[in-house]
């Protein structure tokens, strides 16, 4: 269903709105959503709805050491990105200016 950073999975957005269960067997809870399954586990126990975890397991300092890791990678290539496209505008923005003093 892809990463479990990603908020535009369109696969568990289906799942999310189909209405024909009421139970939601995930295999283990990071699978669902990294962060934030306490919002669905709320939203789904209003719709009458839960989710089953198949395999719980604790989350040892490892695992959120990890976890950070992956947020903190997610967070700079957005950063960069974000750089990039910026400085590629500002590029954009002095090769028109340049090119409107050439046909003056």
């Amino acid at each position: 269903m892809g990463s479990g950073l990603n908020d535009a999975r369109s696969e568990l957005l289906s799942v999310l709105t189909d209405k024909s269960y009421t139970v939601l067997v995930v295999e283990h809870e990071d699978r669902l959503t990294r962060f934030g399954v306490n919002y669905i586990k709320v939203l789904f126990n209003e719709l009458g709805k839960w989710i089953e975890l198949v395999n719980y397991i604790e989350h040892s300092k490892g695992d959120l050491i990890d976890d950070l890791a992956t947020v903190i990678s997610s967070f700079c290539s957005q950063l960069y990105g974000m750089r990039r496209a910026k400085g590629k505008t500002k590029q954009l923005i002095s090769q028109i200016k340049g090119e409107a003093n050439e046909a003056s």
